[in-house]
Parts: structure tokens; sequence; C-alpha cells
């Protein structure tokens, strides 16, 4: 897709993380050396494949899991942190699927947000989950039209959400850019990086082999698939590939086919320094997670230790932003003037990845090979589900992953040397009409 300066690029954005500044990884494990037979290999150890492992594992099949860098080091470690319900565009999907698979489509996303929080408790994974999410619109046309997909979620799927008015707003957020919103008690927000650690040591503590530093040359595919790394190889019955915008990027097309449904796109995010818990309350009603309905969204939430983590200046042309403290910064103070004398000591971002429609894209490359990827940004709770109805299938019970393996996906058009290009084009558009 973008080789390895792709890799090389996102590798300079992890320096000044929070989430990496905030806790003690575990000892690498080592690498793959030799050959491994188990019955389900998985590609990527972030939260699709940790959560296909967990639940291979609970169905009694064994797994090994390859993963290029660390647990966590891809965008299941560096996202902003925010748990919600439903998908990146839930009229896509009531589009293709129909009334009645689209409310199954809905059940399966609100089971997401369950069964994070099951494993979260089953696995005592301290990850500062926090509930409550706050979506805020900027002026009246666009708080209408928050305010008519609130109804529609309300009426088409019964998930009801607290409207927030326009003369209400203030009781709910400190500060004067927000016209109005609906809060979500449902979903929420964690520590991404803690989570995902937590997960990779309930896989580990379940049986599931995990390398690390073992990127994957390639796949021998067949009855028995063998998946290859330089140094080693798993043969195994089923594979599932959940290493999405990083599948192919060490030099070896190891999922042709799928690798132009979907886009790296950058996202990047701050943390300041810790203030007083009171004034940290003071900012978001219920210490919500909040974000807003542009395209070009803003997003931002309290931390456990009294932080503003704020995100958003999506990059859909590969290049990190130039000053990317201070230009993140002054979009802070935008939402919260009141945070001027705060210094931000945290700077960093990662690639998410995005599908053309931006719904989910799940399926198979072979009757025994699965990919998971496609979350467009709603991935925290999405991808737990995606790495559970790949093993339910795997196991015999296909019928929620195929449900979502009908979804169609266009390629993004003229290949890596001009998807970007022309990427960058449709974003201008759709930013132009932001500030409608």
């Amino acid at each position: 897709m973008f080789g390895s300066t792709l890799l090389k690029r996102d590798f300079s954005l992890t320096q000044h993380s929070f989430y990496e500044a905030s806790v003690v990884r575990p000892p690498v494990n080592a690498p793959l050396a030799g050959r491994v037979k188990v019955d389900v290999c998985v590609v990527g150890a972030g939260l699709a494949g940790l959560s296909a492992a967990l639940e291979l594992r609970a169905r009694g099949l064994s797994v090994a899991v390859l993963e290029a860098r660390a647990a966590g080091w891809g965008a299941s470690g560096r996202n902003g942190g925010q748990v919600i319900v439903g998908f990146a565009n839930d009229e896509e999907i009531g589009a293709q699927l129909g009334a009645e698979d689209a409310r199954q489509a809905w059940r399966i996303s609100v089971d997401g947000l369950d069964l994070l929080q099951r494993r979260i408790a089953d696995h005592g994974i301290d990850c500062d989950y926090s509930p409550g999410y706050l979506h805020l619109a900027v002026n009246a046309r666009k708080g209408r039209a928050l305010a008519e997909s609130a109804e529609h979620l309300a009426h088409r799927y019964g998930y009801r959400m607290q409207t927030v008015g326009a003369r209400d707003i203030g009781d709910w957020i400190a500060s004067e850019r927000f016209h109005s919103g609906v809060f979500d008690s449902q979903s929420g927000h964690l520590h991404p990086l803690k989570y995902c650690l937590g997960l990779a040591r309930a896989a580990q503590a379940a049986g599931v082999l995990i390398y690390e530093q073992s990127p994957v040359s390639g796949i021998e595919r067949g009855a028995q698939p063998v998946v290859r790394t330089a140094h080693g190889e798993v043969a195994c019955d089923f594979v599932v590939l959940a290493g999405n915008v990083y599948l192919n990027e060490f030099g070896t097309a190891v999922a042709p086919g799928i690798g132009d449904r979907i886009m790296p796109v950058g996202t990047y995010i701050i943390a300041t320094e810790a203030m007083a818990p009171e004034r940290a309350a003071a900012l978001v009603r219920q210490r919500a997670a909040v974000c807003d309905n542009n395209f070009a969204l803003d997003y931002f939430r309290p931390t456990a230790d009294h932080r503003v983590l704020f995100g958003g200046r999506a990059s859909y042309g590969g290049a990190t932003p130039i000053n990317l403290a201070a230009s993140m910064r002054r979009r802070m103070l935008a939402v919260f003037p009141q945070l001027a004398d705060l210094a931000v000591p945290y700077a960093w971002g990662g690639f998410v990845d995005i599908t053309m429609n931006r719904a989910p894209d799940f399926g198979r490359v072979d009757k025994n090979v699965y990919y998971l990827q496609g979350f467009s940004g709603h991935g925290l709770a999405l991808t737990g589900m995606a790495g559970k109805l790949a093993a339910d299938a795997i196991a015999g019970q296909a019928g929620g992953f195929d449900l979502l393996a009908r979804l169609r996906h266009r390629r993004f058009p003229g290949g890596a040397a001009l998807r970007t290009p022309s990427l960058v084009l449709g974003m201008l558009y759709h930013r132009m009409r932001d500030l409608l």
C-alpha cells in the first residue's frame, strides 16, 4: 500500500504518547523461531486479533498470534479511547442490509459495549473505564441533524439517548463552541493501551502463544495454511488477519485484494498536564467523552489523572502536521480557552483504517482465511465483537460474521499512487461543508 514509509512515519508518532508514558509494558515476547502447529494463526496483536485469540481459546482451539512490533503498538494502543456504540456510517448499514438485518447489526454493536465491560471485569483489567459519551453540534443546522439521528436510533433500534438542547448545553460542557447535543449513557471511554495490554495478558494466561517482533512475510494458502515470518512458520487450519493498514507493510502482499479497500488516515492527540480534580470535573458533565459531529471532527475527554486528552486534525495525505503539539493546542483552546495556562507535554498520533463508505469490512480471502478491517474510527467496541464473530465462524456459527461480511465495499480509486490525492480532495470538500 504505502510500503515501509507508513511504518517509519507511524513509529515517529509514538514517541510522545501519554498512553505509553503511563504504562509499564511487560518484557517483549520472543519472536517466532522454527515451526509451530496450532489450530488458528492470528496476525496482529491489537484489539481485534487479541479478541479473536481469547474467544478461540474459550472454544478449545490452540492459537498463535504473530505481531510485527509489540502488542497494542498500532491504533489499538494510540486511539482517542472513546468506546462508542454503532458504526461510523449507520445509514450505509441500513441501506445495504435492509431494516431487519440492520437491527441485528445494531444489536451486535450494542453487544460490543457489553462484551468490553465483561472482559474488563472477568480479566481484572485496570484501564480507567468511565461511562458517558456526549455528542455535540457546533451550530443549529448540525444540531438538527444530530437530533434527527438520535430520533432515528430510538425509532429504528430502540436505542435512546438524552437530548441536550441549546438552552441546556452550558450545563453539560464549559465551552461556548457548541450549540446542542445528545448524551449516551451506555457508551464511554478508557485508556486503550491499558485495555489492549490487559487483553494480551488474559490471552497468554488462557494459553495463547504471542510472538512479537514477528512480521509476516507471506501466507501459503490451502487446506492447511502456513504463515511465514523471517525466522519461522506457523502451520494451522485457519488464519485470522487483523493487521489492518499494516498487513502489507513489510514488502510482501500478505493479503492481496483487500488492502486497497482501506485507507490509512492519520489522527493526532495531545494531553495536557494534570490539573486539580475539581477543575477537570467542571469541564464536562459526568466526565463524559466528547465528540462533535463535523466530518473533520474534534474529540476529547478527561483522563483518570485529571488531564484533558484532545484529538482531531485528521491527515488524509499521510504527512504529520508541522508543529503538531502547538497546532493541536490551538484547536483545544478554541473549545476550552480557560486551559491556556496548562502545558502540553504529550503529542502523538497514528493511523486508523477507513473504508470508502465508512462501514466495517469483514470477510474471507479463502474459506479458511478471515480478515477484519475498516473499523473507520469506531473500533474500540467493534474490534472486540469482530474477534468474537470470527471465532464464532471458525467454530461453525457464522451467522453474525456473515451478516456483516455481506456489506459491499469499493476500492479506493487509482491504486496507491492516486488513492491519497483523490481522498484529500474529497476531504477538502467535506471540510468546506463543516464551515457552513
